[in-house]
């Protein structure tokens, strides 16, 4: 399933339970995601299991996914995770141990 794919589903799910949907509930999904992540964190420092964790960051994924339909409806979020990954591929070592061993 792709990006796009996984925004539809989402938004049916939002619709069909009653959650949050309009756009000045945006910062409130950003929340949520923020807090799912802190969750994921958490399982992660106290030894839960690869599901639980996985589980946590699923999460995070819907709520970013859910937030990018009423944030900006008009950009694919396929094309938008290919256009990044290459910026970043394309970007000179700066973060993380490849720049502290140059």
């Amino acid at each position: 399933m792709h990006l796009e794919e996984m925004k539809n589903e989402i938004e049916k799910l939002v619709i069909t339970k009653g959650f949050y949907n309009k756009p000045e509930d945006i910062p409130k999904k950003l929340l949520f995601a923020f807090i799912e992540l802190g969750e994921a964190s958490d399982a992660w420092k106290k030894g839960a299991d690869q599901e639980k964790i996985a589980e946590e960051l699923i999460d995070v994924i819907f709520y970013v996914l859910d937030t990018s339909r009423l944030a900006c409806p008009n950009v694919n979020m396929d094309d938008m995770f290919e256009w990044k990954l290459s910026k970043n591929l394309d970007r000179p070592f700066q973060y993380g141990e490849g720049h502290r061993n140059k």
